[in-house]
């Protein structure tokens, strides 16, 4: 996006109203409903879990909230800063959320922190719980881009192959959202252990996210590259970042799974398997 919170810029074929309801001066955004809609669906799934895990409703709706504000603070933050030459020049849209423009990115990080900061402060399973904000968080991605449909943000780039027509970058983030929504529920049938589900889901958003920015109408940095009958390119700051939000996945992952091989019990010996049997020599020979 080029001007965050400039009509004109965002302007697209479809011309939506961006107001699910509108009086006076009053009015409701799409996004704005969609995103309360998403931190509904995340309190519920993360309430849920969370006393699964034996944790008290009230602690649990409390990190929830704190999160969330920590979430929006994050995503704000950092859709600030990647169009910080929109910013710089009206100060006066930064505080405007409700207009759009919030960074996925950022909400996780901003999440994170707030979260991690309770839970050790309260003494939760910060692990255990965790994995319980996955499904508002790629209920959100899903449901908010939606939202910037209506926005008309989100743009992809103009591409030949389409008769230059705009790839639809949001509608390719909804089904990266339902792919991340396949992962983690296939993952939880095999019962993971505690943070192994949240560290996969930093991997595989940061594999979908590289690939969904390439046809993005974003700023490009260090490399420019577009191919415009393709409507592709890169380098956008979120590609840039990809290899460290990657790395850290990959080694969260590697942790969380030898934290907990090293304190799983070993299985009791089966029937006839016991050292007593292990002791009997076995034949060597074949029939």
């Amino acid at each position: 996006m080029k001007s965050p919170g400039h009509e004109e810029e965002h302007r697209t074929d479809l011309h939506l109203n961006p107001y699910l309801v509108h009086i006076g001066a009053f009015g409701i955004r799409w996004y704005g409903f969609f995103m309360a809609v998403s931190m509904a669906i995340g309190i519920h799934y993360f309430v849920r879990r969370g006393l699964k895990a034996g944790v008290d409703e009230d602690s649990l709706y409390n990190m929830a909230l704190i999160a969330i504000v920590g979430g929006v603070i994050g995503a704000r933050l950092v859709y600030v800063i990647t169009n910080w030459g929109y910013f710089a020049e009206y100060p006066g849209q930064i505080l405007k959320i409700y207009q759009g423009g919030l960074a996925i990115d950022g909400a996780l990080i901003g999440g994170l922190a707030f979260g991690m900061w309770y839970a050790y402060r309260k003494s939760l399973p910060f692990w255990a719980l965790i994995d319980g904000m996955i499904p508002g968080t790629v209920t959100g991605i899903f449901l908010v881009r939606i939202g910037n449909i209506f926005n008309g943000e989100i743009l992809g780039h103009p591409a030949g192959i389409l008769g230059g027509h705009r790839h639809p970058a949001q509608v390719y983030e909804m089904i990266m959202a339902l792919i991340l929504w396949f992962v983690y529920w296939r993952q939880l049938r095999k019962n993971p252990a505690d943070g192994v589900p949240f560290w996969t889901f930093v991997v595989y958003y940061s594999y979908l996210r590289f690939i969904s920015e390439m046809f993005r109408d974003n700023p490009q940095y260090l490399v420019h590259y577009t191919n415009h009958y393709l409507g592709v390119g890169f380098l956008t700051l979120m590609q840039i970042f990809t290899p460290l939000s990657l790395g850290l996945g990959i080694a969260g992952l590697r942790w969380r799974r030898r934290v907990n091989a090293h304190t799983i019990l070993p299985r009791p010996p089966a029937v006839g398997q016991g050292p007593a049997a292990a002791a009997v020599p076995r034949p060597t020979g074949g029939a």
